[in-house]
């Protein structure tokens, strides 16, 4: 259950952009390809990744 939550915690912060190094010190998994599947970010926090960085999107803001 520990295990899980650990590793929930991890995906949750990944959709919300948090590094890669920084996920990496948090999870202490030494490299990014044991960490890549749990911190797959979702539909939503894709869209809001493109949404933040798209130059056209920030003039309108």
């Amino acid at each position: 259950m520990l295990h899980r939550l650990r590793h929930s915690a991890l995906t949750h912060d990944a959709g919300r952009g948090t590094s890669t190094p920084m996920l990496l010190a948090r999870s202490r998994h030494a490299s990014v390809r044991s960490l890549e599947r749990y911190a797959l970010p979702g539909v939503d926090a894709v869209a809001r990744y493109v949404d933040e960085r798209d130059p056209a999107a920030r003039h309108h803001r």
